[in-house]
């Protein structure tokens, strides 16, 4: 199939558009500049603003398939996120194409908990959750336009050499001096997503959209981690052991005071405090199967390619 890739310089846009070609499909990558590193195989190049209505339905010509991984910076979604969304769905719309998007965790609100389902009902108790309820409203109801949805709902992501994770950002800047960083209490689950591992789902479900309804909706289990998982498969991966610290949440509270996207940020670390996990059985199911990196493998591969540790974990045989 020939999948657009929209936001293809993100860090899960570009691990979509690697996984599809890796399964010998066509990827049209869409980027603001029309430039995108790290791509190999039968793959094009198009430039679009995604704010740009003509431009979306331009760039996303001739495609079966368009993979929404469009995300405006994290102060900005009020105006843009929206806008963005009604962009997309019409670009699928005019060229007839299958709509995938990446959910997450934020429209269940703070009353998440463990093993949420995709039919677990929605708050929104959080402007970000009020915000992606809207979006995947609209989606639903472009249905009736003729536009399919496919929603994969994702935790937190970590994994490639992508920056911008909570993994590079916070968690692991300091191993080499011998800690680790987490953001709550080391006992709490909390649920992630392996970019590799969620890419080829996201393969595997677009190979098979045609056996889908005109709006579906997956959730992916990932990892379900506490911080002393985490760090255990940290000190495995760096060979040493970690003195285990915490975020200061008091002082992002200061710097959210001069920075937008800090103060954003610290509005959602209720998740950091909520013990939370997907169930993957729906996805499974229809599947048969779901790759899932072993999580320890998994981190020490993130921490490699990030520069953290000097080697991944060894793969089995």
């Amino acid at each position: 199939m020939k999948i657009a890739v929209l936001g293809a310089n993100g860090r899960l846009a570009h691990a979509v558009a690697v996984a599809f070609l890796a399964h010998g499909h066509e990827v049209v990558a869409v980027t603001r500049s029309g430039r995108c590193d790290g791509l190999s195989g039968r793959v094009e190049y198009r430039a679009a603003d995604a704010m740009d209505r003509a431009q979306v339905i331009a760039a996303t010509m001739g495609v079966d398939m368009i993979f929404n991984g469009l995300n405006p910076p994290y102060d900005k979604w009020e105006g843009t996120v929206l806008a963005m969304a009604r962009n997309v769905t019409a670009a699928a719309k005019e060229n007839r194409a299958v709509h995938l998007f990446i959910g997450n965790v934020y429209n269940y609100g703070k009353e998440i908990g463990l093993e949420m389902t995709d039919d677990a009902p929605f708050s929104a108790t959080t402007e970000k959750a009020r915000i992606r309820i809207e979006m995947e409203a609209l989606f639903k109801a472009a249905t009736s336009e003729g536009v399919k949805t496919v929603i994969l709902r994702a935790g937190d992501f970590y994994g490639t050499d992508k920056a911008g994770t909570w993994l590079d950002l916070m968690m692991a800047t300091k191993i080499s001096k011998g800690s680790f960083s987490w953001p709550g209490p080391y006992d709490l689950p909390h649920a992630f997503a392996y970019l590799p591992d969620l890419a080829d789902a996201f393969v595997r479900l677009a190979e098979r959209a045609g056996e889908l309804p005109m709006f579906s909706q997956f959730s992916f289990e990932g990892h379900t981690l506490t911080g002393e998982d985490f760090a255990r498969a940290a000190e495995q991966a760096s060979g040493r052991k970690l003195a285990r610290k915490k975020v200061s949440w008091a002082l992002l509270n200061v710097v959210g005071v001069f920075s937008p996207i800090v103060r954003e940020l610290v509005k959602m670390n209720y998740l950091w405090f909520t013990p939370h996990s997907l169930s993957g059985q729906k996805l499974e199911a229809f599947l048969g199967s779901v790759a899932t990196t072993p999580a320890d493998e998994a981190i020490a591969q993130a921490l490699a390619d990030h520069g953290f540790v000097s080697r991944p974990l060894a793969k089995a045989a």
